[in-house]
């Protein structure tokens, strides 16, 4: 757990980033504003996060799970996100199981070769001349 009540704060960068990205250009925000929304989104986090938790320790479990996410959104009232969450979680999902699936590929890629190869390495008979 966090020692200081500030640790529990969002990156004041990273979220202005996200700010100026989701705005029109010509749009500015004030400095005030940006640590508002980002402490609004840090609360935001720590209530999600709570939510899902409660989820977890519902179904007996320790560890927090997407669906655990997705369940908690609903619970929350922000029914608008569930469905946007679920698909981004599908597309999460499949990335990592395309990862895993290239990297069983190449293991098995690299064991055949290592089978095909010669396991003695055979070296050229070169009379040698010893000079004194």
């Amino acid at each position: 757990m966090a020692e200081r009540p500030e640790d529990l704060n969002l990156p004041t960068t990273i979220v202005t980033k996200m700010i100026k990205d989701c705005l029109p250009t010509n749009c500015k925000v004030s400095k005030e504003a940006n640590v508002a929304i980002a402490k609004a989104a840090s609360v935001f986090v720590l209530y999600a996060t709570s939510s899902a938790n409660a989820v977890a320790k519902e179904n007996n479990r320790k560890t927090i799970s997407g669906g655990d996410v997705v369940t908690a959104m609903g619970e929350m009232e922000f029914d608008k996100f569930v469905r946007p969450l679920e698909n981004s979680l599908a597309i999460w999902r499949r990335g990592q199981k395309d990862k895993k699936d290239l990297a069983a590929k190449k293991k098995a890629s690299a064991v055949a070769i290592k089978d095909e190869a010669p396991s003695v390495v055979e070296k050229d008979n070169q009379d040698v001349i010893e000079i004194d």
